[in-house]
């Protein structure tokens, strides 16, 4: 657990394994839901404070047989961690996305984050995202011992990603010689200040405790973390694409704009307000009644509700008032020299005062029981584990306008990308008792209720043995099986918000919760009111999922992948050099499917539903070579190779479809997802040096280069069978009968591409250097990554355009710097985290997933502490004095070019005071 007071007792030292470890030698134990290896244990050592996460995480990056990164206790619960993902992003080559102004996912090696693969406990974890890629958010960091990030893969990783494999890890009761008991809480604050019904202020609170049974045989640890963090979000966003007047037809009818401009067709300004609640809940019973049996039992549990709205002024750019007149026109507009048009008078528009409402409850199970058995010289390993992540959302809308008659109104607009955006509008918003619910452009209203669920079971054998003798140059061999059988489904009903009985409508009184300010974008003040309140008052909402547009968003993803491995582990000497390592191979089996929905638009109507199914089943060889050269003077030079691979986002591979034939030509023709995809694949290489002073310091540069063998990207392509699907068609009078092939744009695998990164880091206390910053030290590293590798994705081509693009995820650069003072007690820091522009990955309106060019991010965070000593009336209490994103860095997305924004969100500052005890 991330008991930053607890941590500072325990003893340091590593189990040196090729896969997930926490960083005490006492916690691996027999644990086998780690990967077996050979062990080597280092001498114990008593230290406290800041010094003791770092060293632990230098020890076990330094006795690692593979290239890694790790953070302890420590380093977890001495910084304002919300979640795991803040800790995560301050290490090498990690960078993080931030989402509601958290940190959610995290990109290694500058790789999407679904490239990576997180685990639990060693295990293989689901996901309430749409895909893959774990949201870090759903994981309060206190309940976390350790984090090991492998950047280099062995055959014994089970669940290994093509960038990296993330394992979080809880802690081990038995590795601790006596009870300890830890309690925390923390008040915190936003600095954007209360709005609407939603507080600026919150709360933290997590308690833990381990102990120890019949003579050490028997122990037993469990967590708790529960949070109340406020939402308070001011934004400025315009509409995509940004359209050229020239090239577009549909931006011809915007009078005033010269040729060739740049334009987009509708800005909105908002105040987001409401919480986020969660709880988490960590378990572990550990039974070891001997050397010959160890187990251990994990349960995990997480529930996160998030609850917001965001009060909205929106108006449409594109001469779309409801056909209302006069029309659009377009006053002494400011063009600049790259042809974007940056602000001028705009007349003849029909603003709404919108309330965007959403809530989204998460939750995550985790369960895993693992035995170990000692017969002989033969260790063997079984290890059972289930996981569970579901998520419901209900999203709701109310569109407003001034009424009874069209207001048409003159806007003053100023664009920046360098600040919010300005909106002045000429007419008064602000009375509630003018606003009416009405059939507005965007129609009353609009709802969605999306729900996910990921399921996942796996089963593992192992057995590890001696070398034999003849292999002197071995230690250890390592076989093992794994089956992992994981289902995900998708559902998002929805539908219009319609008026009920009573027709056109203001807000009552009751519903209504006051005035928000944007005046940050020059709009002033307009209402808020409880969304849902009145739709349940005034509007008739059924959602729907047998729609057109709506069938290809319910899916089911399959996967059935069996695992065989075999592992070698390196200990011998290469002249006056020793040796350690490991060389295996894993034998992949996948079998994937999936199972859909399709809008069939040949069949007569009542028939258009139909099913769909596809996969394929295909087989990987990954082998793998890690060796470490134990060089002198603490100097450790690695060499790994491995052949690596990702699969396919979920979401490419749905069988999920629109269908349709051309009663003209009778050529078939679909878009969708592809079951028949294969997996991103590369061959590796790494290379790393690393200069260690005993546990305390570090130096380290490493390089590494991906071959990409096989990637995926989305194009239209001719020919694709059509035959199972328009058996059945029957054509129009006068029409051709249907052809068997025709074009299908899809997920396709293609081949080729490198991607390539230098990492660059060090932790050093610095009275190394000179003995008066006794106390002083530095933490930091800095990335450079590069890649040849382009795709398309014609799903984002409003915001990313429709030609090739870099990978997502992808930041030329990553720096992270943290310096801190540690002396007598008292604790300070100050973190820096910062990464160069990139392309992220958000959901969209629609609620499917698509990229936006992200402006690189400058996150800093700081924390004061104190700690009473030992003996002392309030010995084992510790005060802490926290603040995150302290320079208000905003979040920025922008088209094609930067002149061009699309989103400037502010999230505020967070100030966070607390208290730590432990007994």
């Amino acid at each position: 657990m991330a008991l930053a007071s607890a941590a500072a007792l325990m003893a340091t030292g590593v189990h040196a394994q090729s896969a997930a470890e926490p960083a005490n030698d006492q916690e691996t134990g027999n644990d086998a839901s780690a990967q077996t290896s050979d062990t080597t244990t280092l001498d114990s050592v008593v230290v406290t404070g800041i010094r003791a996460g770092i060293e632990s995480a230098i020890s076990s990056k330094k006795e690692s047989t593979s290239i890694v990164e790790a953070i302890s206790a420590e380093d977890i619960g001495k910084l304002p961690d919300i979640s795991i993902a803040e800790s995560l992003a301050r290490l090498p080559g990690l960078a993080a996305q931030r989402v509601a102004g958290r940190a959610q996912v995290i990109s290694v090696r500058g790789l999407s984050p679904d490239f990576a693969t997180t685990l639990l406990n060693g295990r293989e974890m689901v996901s309430t995202g749409d895909n893959r890629s774990v949201e870090f958010d759903q994981y309060p960091s206190e309940l976390f011992n350790s984090v090991t990030i492998y950047k280099t893969p062995d055959a014994a990783l089970i669940g290994q990603g093509l960038s990296g494999t993330i394992d979080m890890r809880t802690v081990r009761p038995l590795s601790h010689s006596e009870p300890v008991i830890s309690i925390g809480g923390r008040y915190q604050r936003n600095s954007l200040g209360s709005a609407a019904n939603a507080d600026d202020d919150g709360n933290r609170f997590n308690a833990s405790y381990i102990d120890q049974f019949a003579d050490n045989t028997f122990g037993f640890a469990i967590g708790y973390s529960h949070s109340e963090t406020p939402i308070q979000e001011n934004q400025v966003g315009l509409y995509e694409p940004w359209k050229d007047r020239e090239s577009d037809g549909s931006a011809l009818n915007r009078p005033g704009l010269p040729p060739f401009t740049y334009y987009s067709d509708g800005i909105k300004a908002l105040r987001r307000t409401g919480e986020t609640e969660r709880d988490g809940v960590m378990a572990t019973l550990q039974y070891r009644p001997s050397n010959a049996w160890n187990s251990t039992l994990d349960l995990f549990y997480s529930k996160a509700e998030q609850v917001d709205t965001a009060n909205q002024f929106e108006v449409n750019l594109g001469n779309y008032n409801g056909g209302y007149t006069p029309g659009l026109d377009i006053l002494d507009p400011e063009i600049n020299g790259n042809g974007t048009f940056t602000g001028g008078t705009v007349t003849g528009v029909y603003p709404l005062v919108r309330g965007m409402y959403n809530k989204r409850e998460d939750k995550i199970r985790a369960f895993g029981w693992n035995n170990e058995f000692n017969v002989g010289m033969v260790q063997l390993v079984a290890d059972v584990s289930y996981s569970k992540a579901t998520r419901d959302e209900i999203n709701l809308e109310n569109n407003t306008q001034l009424a009874p008659m069209p207001q048409l109104d003159s806007l003053r607009l100023d664009y920046s990308n360098r600040d919010f955006s300005q909106i002045v509008p000429g007419l008064d918003y602000s009375n509630p008792g003018a606003l009416f619910l009405t059939n507005t452009i965007y129609g009353s209203g609009y709802g969605k209720v999306p729900q996910v669920e990921d399921e996942l079971r796996g089963y593992r054998f192992a057995a590890l043995m001696p070398a034999p003798q003849a292999l002197s140059w071995l230690s250890d061999i390592e076989v093992g099986i794994n089956y992992s059988d994981r289902e995900k489904n998708k559902r998002q009903p929805e539908g219009n918000i319609l008026l009920g009985a009573q027709g056109d409508t203001t807000i009552a009184d009751d519903l209504q919760y006051g005035l928000v300010d944007l005046g940050f974008a020059g709009i002033g003040r307009i209402p808020t009111w409880n969304v849902p309140g009145a739709v349940s008052r005034y509007m008739v909402f059924n959602p729907t999922e047998d729609a057109s547009y709506l069938v290809s968003k319910a899916w089911t993803v399959n996967e059935k992948i069996t695992t065989g491995y075999v592992q070698a582990d390196i200990n011998t000497q290469w002249g006056s050099v020793p040796v350690r390592g490991n060389i295996g191979v894993q034998l992949q089996h996948t079998d994937q499917s999936s199972n859909a929905n399709y809008w069939d638009g040949t069949q007569p109507a009542g028939s258009n539903v139909r099913p769909f199914e596809d996969g394929k089943t295909y087989t990987d060889v990954l082998p793998s070579l890690n060796l470490a050269f134990e060089l002198p003077h603490e100097q450790t030079l690695r060499v790994a190779l491995a052949r690596q691979l990702a699969r396919a986002r979920v979401d490419q591979m749905r069988a999920a479809l629109e269908f349709g034939v051309d009663s003209s030509t009778g050529r078939p023709g679909a878009s969708g997802g592809n079951p028949r995809l294969d997996p991103w694949k590369a061959n590796a290489l790494d290379i790393s040096y690393e200069k260690y002073f005993g546990n305390r310091a570090y130096v380290a540069a490493a390089y590494f280069y991906k071959d990409l063998r096989s990637y995926i990207f989305t194009e239209t392509r001719d020919g694709y069978d059509f035959s199972d699907l328009v058996a059945d068609y029957v054509p129009p009078p006068g029409s051709p009968p249907a052809q068997t092939t025709g074009n299908f744009t899809a997920p396709y695998n293609g081949k080729g591409g490198k991607l390539q990164g230098l990492e660059l880091s060090a932790s050093l206390p610095l009275d190394l250097l000179w003995e008066p910053l006794q106390g002083f030290g530095i933490i930091a590293s800095a990335s450079f990554n590069d890649s040849d590798i382009k795709i398309r994705d014609p799903e984002s081509a409003s915001s990313v355009g429709d030609g090739d693009i870099s990978l997502p995820g992808l930041s030329d650069e990553v720096y992270n710097l943290t310096a801190y003072f540690e002396r007598n007690g008292f604790e300070a820091r100050v973190s820096q985290r910062k990464r160069s522009d990139f392309i992220g990955e958000i959901g969209n309106f629609a609620g499917n997933r698509t990229l936006r060019y992200v402006v690189g991010e400058d996150i800093i965070d700081a924390q004061v502490s104190y700690t009473f000593p030992e003996g002392s009336r309030l010995g084992g209490v510790s005060l802490l004095l926290q603040a995150q994103n302290l320079t208000n860095s905003p979040y920025q997305t922008y088209a094609a070019s930067k002149d061009r924004p699309l989103e400037y969100i502010e999230w505020g500052r967070t100030y966070l005071f607390g208290v730590n005890v432990k007994f």
